[in-house]
């Protein structure tokens, strides 16, 4: 960032690179990085099944899904500050980024800290919902009282991602996933392999890499935005100003119960498949990780639209508020239809690779079309989700979120009945659907807010 950006007072708008070019470039490290995440599981699985006993891998199965859906419900902290950095980055005014970066970090770490507190309600709460052997049990628990102490740093880690999505720097965030995965990959190493540590290694390599993540991610962030000699990085009068304080809580709260509607559809529709059998169940397990997949590719683009369509608002400027939306649904559009056929080329395949079971692969293939016209429809639903992420129009995200489940449980309850497992994901497709279109219903009364021409401060 340049002298002209660091400064306290605004400054006009910054230039905004529209063309399809320009937001691939943005979008490609997003998605590389929304690639790496799983790596971190991959790794620890990896090591752990070479040199630990079954039970340890199914702790840290059972620890890392509860961690994953503890922290994915706290994603608000990701989500709320790309918007809030981004809107404040199109206004010029690189005192209020660093302010929202500010609270962000600050309520990362205090729910953190909080989780620490919680951990051994919170332990006889997710034992009392998932069942595992009692050497199963025992070893995840000895993998969360570990893991729990990197709970401050991942949730910080997630302001600090926020804060480089609404900024529009994704090299720099690609950087600190490929960072995490990689001290994670070495202390994995050196603690179960080389000090016979199990489970106990796992979780600290994790907790270590989590707080080497969080302590660079810092670093860089103070380095982009470092204010004026004479006076401080944060301003602790404007991040615990009432009013802002109260706007970020409200948003952060509205996304919160957003997350949990969508985790309450996708468990449904997990839950739902387990009643037809194991055969199904396997075989619709196979294609959603297809659609985690083509989740990576499309997020990639919603995330870039976080921080343009946060910069148009800043800005106040509605013909780049069009033309970022027009030019990235356009990407969008073009990368899920080209998901879709790969998925009916190559998804046979990847099944039959993935699981050497003749009657799963038969299931995995009948429903494969069902999974790759999911990924074709749902670009538009991820693409609404940044336009509302990046506008923080956290409301329309909760009412469209509930609206939307309601649509699908009601959509699932006639199918199945009539259709089975195709009924079930038919429903699935009216969900992302019925997301897409609840969410869109209120984007032209957010497009009504900007003016018709671009402001001129």
């Amino acid at each position: 960032m340049n002298n002209t950006t660091t400064s306290d007072h605004p400054q006009p708008a910054p230039l905004v690179n529209t063309r399809h070019s320009a937001i691939i470039r943005l979008a490609i490290p997003i998605i590389l990085a929304n690639a790496a995440v799983p790596l971190l599981g991959l790794v620890d699985t990896a090591v752990i099944g070479h040199s630990g006993t079954a039970a340890d891998l199914g702790a840290i199965a059972l620890g890392s899904l509860i961690f994953s859906f503890l922290f994915w419900g706290f994603g608000f902290l990701r989500m709320g500050t790309s918007g809030f950095t981004a809107q404040a980055a199109g206004a010029g005014d690189y005192r209020e980024v660093r302010t929202a970066y500010g609270r962000a970090l600050l309520l990362g770490v205090a729910i953190g800290l909080l989780l620490i507190l919680l951990q051994y309600p919170l332990n006889l709460l997710a034992f009392w919902l998932l069942d595992g052997s009692v050497a199963v049990e025992q070893a995840a628990q000895v993998y969360m009282h570990t893991r729990i102490w990197g709970a401050p740093a991942t949730l910080a880690t997630y302001a600090i991602m926020g804060t480089l999505i609404g900024l529009g720097h994704t090299r720099q965030l690609l950087w600190l996933q490929l960072l995490l995965n990689g001290v994670n990959l070495i202390l994995d190493v050196v603690f179960v392999v080389g000090f016979d540590w199990g489970v106990r290694g796992i979780a600290l390599g994790t907790v270590i890499a989590e707080w080497t993540c969080v302590l660079v991610g810092a670093r860089v962030l103070y380095r982009l935005l470092r204010k004026p000699q004479a006076e401080s990085f944060f301003i602790w009068s404007h991040i615990f100003q009432r009013s802002a304080l109260v706007s970020t809580l409200k948003t952060n709260s509205d996304i919160m119960w957003r997350t949990l509607f969508m985790l309450t559809g996708f468990g449904w529709f997990a839950n739902q498949g387990a009643q037809f059998g194991d055969t199904v169940l396997a075989a619709n397990h196979i294609l959603l990780q297809f659609l985690s997949f083509a989740a990576f590719f499309l997020d990639g683009f919603a995330f870039a639209l976080e921080s343009l369509v946060g910069k148009a608002i800043g800005a106040r400027n509605r013909q780049l508020f069009d033309r970022v939306i027009v030019v990235s649904t356009q990407i969008a559009a073009a990368c899920a239809a080209g998901l879709m056929l790969l998925l009916l080329l190559f998804g046979p395949l990847a099944i039959n690779a993935l699981n050497p079971h003749p009657a799963i692969q038969l299931q995995a293939q009948t429903y494969l079309p069902y999974a790759a016209t999911y990924v074709l429809l749902s670009f538009m639903a991820f693409q609404l989700d940044g336009i509302f992420i990046g506008a923080t129009a956290s409301r329309a995200m909760r009412n469209a979120a509930l609206v939307s489940l309601l649509i699908f449980l009601a959509a699932a309850w006639l199918l199945v009945e009539w259709a089975g497992n195709q009924g079930l994901w038919l429903a699935f497709i009216l969900y992302v659907i019925a997301r897409a279109l609840a969410l869109g219903a209120y984007l032209p009364a957010l497009r009504r807010q900007l003016p018709p021409t671009a402001s001129t401060g």
